[in-house]
């Protein structure tokens, strides 16, 4: 069935407008309840967040809705996304809730699922929780309501399992490291878990107030980073979103190092080390360097439509290891279930570790394609296959590349908007080729 709520990743949208209410938070943490509950048994559900002001607004609400389904909660307060991912399945919880919106800014909020494994939910629960939501809210009797707790040490729980994602005789012992955890969910186990295995750490980025996740900072704004690094003369940059799913990284010039980057780094030392199996997996957005760098390794590289859950998915279905998109979502299912910004960051440290080598030799195993990317904002999602002028400009932009580059239009599935996406050999062509199909889909769209 088609899905009114859920998108690419969860729920999400502006505070206060529907569906990111209280009463419909409420109405959803019901239904999940109602839905798990059909496994017969007393439910436990993990609730994290991050550090949005309306975060608190929609914690209590989730809280009441389960309740009255007669779910337990456990609450972990701020923490990074993969954090609850993680103690969903070590605590045998039946479900985990995220209430984030991500690299959104904080008008925005939204709220991400995982299973009692710490995966993402499948289409058929997702589905299941819509239908339950047509339904009226009843609540169950009284001595069978819910009951609220807070986990007191989910931090250290995590910090350790982070830890032990790289081996045991890693230090980063001498290494400098300046961290932006985008004042969101990883203002406190992030620095910790890098400053325990040994580095120095310049956190900022650290000093949330509800009102300035993802402002000017993390991995959509790495400017501050950049010049961070450059004038503490780091190692390196470590730059988180607002939730801690996404990573991006600095070397020490001051150079931008991509999620596709970083997806090359960690496949290469897996390879290298004997211990990557199946494809490595990205999607429509990945840059074609990553394609032809990973080719000329002799490995196998899959593309899937944007959004981690389809990475993952194809991960599964091909015996995969690692696989990820080019905003810094990257999994290494041999560490994690889920997109984890720390663990992969760790991942890239450790092949510096290792190799001796610094994160700009390492990246530069890579060679990017410039890429340029424009957002058509649009009032609602519609369909570009039956827009001929649409289709007649990729045609033609297609041409103009030659057979060396890529074209690709497509709904964003957390925004109001159309990526349009040209990458081709030379950067000045791109661009212009970017914008003239930009124009054309905006006037397609009055």
């Amino acid at each position: 069935m088609d899905k009114r709520y859920f998108g690419t990743d969860g729920i999400r949208g502006r505070v206060g407008s529907a569906p990111i209410t209280a009463d419909f938070v409420l109405k959803l943490g019901w239904a999940m309840g109602r839905v798990l509950a059909r496994d017969g048994q007393r439910d436990l559900v993990l609730i994290g967040k991050d550090t949005r002001l309306s975060g608190y607004m929609f914690e209590s609400a989730l809280e009441a809705g389960l309740s009255a389904a007669g779910a337990d909660i456990r609450l972990l307060g701020p923490m990074p996304t993969p954090a609850i991912a993680y103690l969903t399945s070590t605590l045998r919880a039946s479900a985990g809730i995220v209430i984030s919106a991500s690299h959104n800014p904080h008008e925005d909020n939204g709220f991400k699922f995982f299973s009692r494994d710490g995966e993402k939910l499948d289409d058929a629960t997702e589905s299941a929780i819509e239908a339950m939501l047509d339904e009226a809210l009843t609540t169950v009797d009284s001595g069978a309501l819910g009951k609220v707790s807070r986990l007191n040490d989910a931090p250290g729980r995590y910090i350790e399992f982070c830890k032990s994602s790289v081996g045991r005789d890693v230090r980063l012992a001498g290494l400098k490291l300046v961290v932006d955890c985008a004042n969101g969910a990883t203002y406190q186990v992030g620095p910790e878990v890098f400053r325990e295995l040994g580095a120095e750490v310049i956190a900022i980025g650290n000093r949330p107030d509800g009102l300035n996740i993802n402002v000017d900072c993390g991995s959509t704004h790495p400017a501050a980073l950049q010049r961070a690094v450059v004038e503490h003369g780091a190692d390196a940059g470590i730059a988180f979103d607002g939730d801690g799913d996404r990573v991006i990284m600095v070397d020490a010039h001051g150079r931008v190092v991509d999620g596709d980057e970083l997806v090359f780094i960690i496949a290469a030392a897996r390879h290298k080390a004997g211990k990557l199996k199946g494809p490595v997996v990205g999607t429509l957005m990945s840059n074609l360097g990553l394609e032809l760098a990973l080719s000329d390794l002799g490995l196998d590289f899959r593309r899937v439509k944007v959004g981690d859950r389809y990475v993952l998915e194809s991960l599964k279905q091909g015996g995969g290891l690692i696989g990820g998109e080019s905003s810094g979502h990257i999994i290494c299912l041999d560490r994690t279930t889920t997109g984890d910004g720390i663990i992969s960051a760790l991942q890239v440290l450790e092949s510096m570790i290792v190799t001796g080598e610094p994160l700009s030799r390492l990246a530069g195993g890579m060679q990017k394609y410039p890429q340029h990317m424009i957002n058509v904002p649009v009032a609602s999602r519609r369909s570009l296959d039956q827009l001929s002028a649409v289709q007649s400009a990729v045609s033609a932009a297609e041409r103009d590349l030659a057979g060396e580059g890529r074209v690709l239009l497509r709904p964003s599935g957390t925004e109001p908007v159309i990526r349009v996406m040209v990458e081709g050999r030379d950067a000045d062509h791109v661009r212009q080729c970017a914008e003239q199909l930009a124009r054309v889909v905006q006037e397609a769209l009055r």
